[in-house]
């Protein structure tokens, strides 16, 4: 308990704990947003965030296994959320012609709606963020970047589509330089992607 980065005698000496509390407080903040948008539309949560999941994501990505781990949720728990999104007419269910016990979600126009409604929940987030110079962007882009890779391969975060996790994407030590095989070209900082379509995990 004691070395806790929330022990105020530990984080205000410590640059490490206090971005770790900075972090804490944006994660609230997110919290915070999402909620308010889901009480102006009647949902939970976790129902406006896979609305704008749906809405922005491939088919093969639209399914509840997939649902399930990029939610870090069970599968039972992403199908009671699609029961009840399908019951608020929200979403669509269309069978696979290969494996008819699999479906894919899409969303109806009403889905469509609040989905795009929803999604910029983030704005106040957003705001300052652009308001920083060009290099701090870089650097914090960066910084995020290989945060979420450790949180990916300590298992704490499983689904990630980012360049760092893509079997296409190559980093040189020596030129510091960020190279994607698919594309064959190097990569700026501000090139590097959050969520790739393209994405092919890489086997480490």
């Amino acid at each position: 308990m004691s070395k806790s980065d929330f022990n105020l005698t530990i984080q205000n000496k410590s640059t490490e704990s206090k971005i770790v509390a900075s972090l804490e407080r944006i994660a609230q903040a997110f919290r915070v947003l999402l909620w308010q948008e889901s009480k102006e539309h009647s949902l939970s949560p976790i129902q406006v965030q896979i609305l704008i999941f749906l809405r922005f994501h491939s088919e093969e990505k639209r399914k509840v296994s997939y649902l399930a781990d990029e939610f870090n949720m069970t599968k039972a728990t992403i199908s009671d959320t699609v029961k009840t999104l399908e019951q608020k007419q929200l979403i669509t269910k269309e069978t696979e012609q290969h494996d008819t016990r699999s479906y894919i979600i899409g969303l109806t126009t009403k889905g469509k709606e609040i989905a795009d409604q929803t999604a910029s929940f983030s704005r106040e987030i957003y705001k300052p963020i652009e308001s920083l110079s060009p290099d701090d962007k870089e650097n914090l882009l960066l910084s995020m970047l290989n945060i979420i890779r450790h949180l990916n391969k300590t298992g704490i975060i499983t689904i990630q589509r980012m360049c760092m996790t893509c079997n296409y994407y190559e980093y040189s030590e020596k030129s510091q330089k960020h190279f994607c095989r698919l594309l064959n070209q190097n990569l700026k900082t501000t090139d590097l992607r959050i969520d790739c379509p393209e994405h092919s995990m890489k086997q480490d």
